[in-house]
């Protein structure tokens, strides 16, 4: 979508959850009468529109409403210390959102992060999602066939206690399969993008020093998922690899899981065409 649709899709609201009022930002794009909510991961600078503008107007071309979140802590949101479940914090503002949207029945996309954050609302509340669709996220636990934390992962932890281009550049390196794919722009524009909030990565840094699981496993809680799922992975994920994703489709009754050979973490940009039609197939009525 272009920078237009960006601005013009943009708002901004204000959410009391419990005690505290949280400033979120969100894009609502298209107009149809059912719903796909889109949330972003963790990485540094990221969006829910950085995450997904590829793949949003698939979904509005075929009547789909799209809305996508950017949770506290990300973007234009309010900055948060998280001393509990960010997945489950995560879960309950989108739920606020979405009551104040009038919006009662959703298809959920989780990238990563929200991968943590689809599952936890899921969990809470079931009689909202029609179907689910986790990529690169889902559950936590350690990898049977890879050291924890992951290389990515601490990469990542890098980029966001030293936010250099030089450790950008050295994250972005393994988080897509094939890095020539990315041009210096591309950096030097997530890098301006992590410079404008810099109390966002302060924030994450101090969040997991005093609440280090921030997004907990809840493999025991899998089988409560009844909604039809869609696991989508990239074979050469270096942040959250595939056994992660063996491990949902072993623990949710009605899920099926699409491995995307030669492809890393970010697979919605780097397998685009074939992930917005896989997407779509399995988002339609049956």
């Amino acid at each position: 979508m272009s920078s237009q649709q960006q601005i013009e899709s943009s708002h901004q609201i204000e959410l009391t959850v419990g005690s505290t009022q949280y400033s979120i930002h969100y894009h609502d794009c298209g107009s149809g009468e059912n719903v796909v909510v889109m949330l972003h991961g963790s990485g540094p600078g990221t969006t829910a529109w950085a995450n997904f503008n590829g793949n949003i107007t698939p979904l509005t071309d075929a009547g789909y409403r799209v809305i996508l979140m950017d949770c506290p802590g990300w973007g234009k949101s309010s900055p948060l210390v998280c001393q509990t479940s960010r997945s489950d914090l995560n879960a309950t503002i989108l739920m606020a959102l979405l009551d104040e949207l009038a919006i009662g029945k959703v298809d959920l996309v989780g990238n990563s992060m929200g991968g943590h954050v689809a599952v936890a609302f899921t969990l809470a509340y079931p009689e909202i999602v029609n179907k689910l669709v986790l990529m690169g996220g889902g559950t936590g636990g350690k990898s049977l066939f890879q050291p924890t934390p992951a290389e990515g992962i601490k990469r990542l932890q890098k980029v966001y206690r030293e936010p250099t281009l030089e450790n950008l550049r050295a994250m972005m390196d393994i988080f897509v399969f094939d890095p020539s794919a990315l041009t210096e722009d591309m950096l030097e524009a997530r890098l301006a993008a992590i410079q404008a909030y810099p109390e966002h990565l302060q924030n994450f840094v101090r969040s997991q020093s005093l609440y280090p699981a921030q997004f907990p496993d809840v493999n025991h809680r899998l089988a409560e998922i009844a909604c039809p799922t869609l696991i989508v992975w990239g074979r050469e994920d270096q942040f959250v690899p595939l056994d992660i994703g063996f491990r949902l489709v072993a623990g949710i009754p009605h899920a099926e899981l699409h491995v995307f050979n030669h492809c890393g973490h970010w697979v919605q940009w780097e397998k685009r065409t074939r992930f917005n039609n896989l997407l779509l197939n399995f988002l339609l009525p049956e």
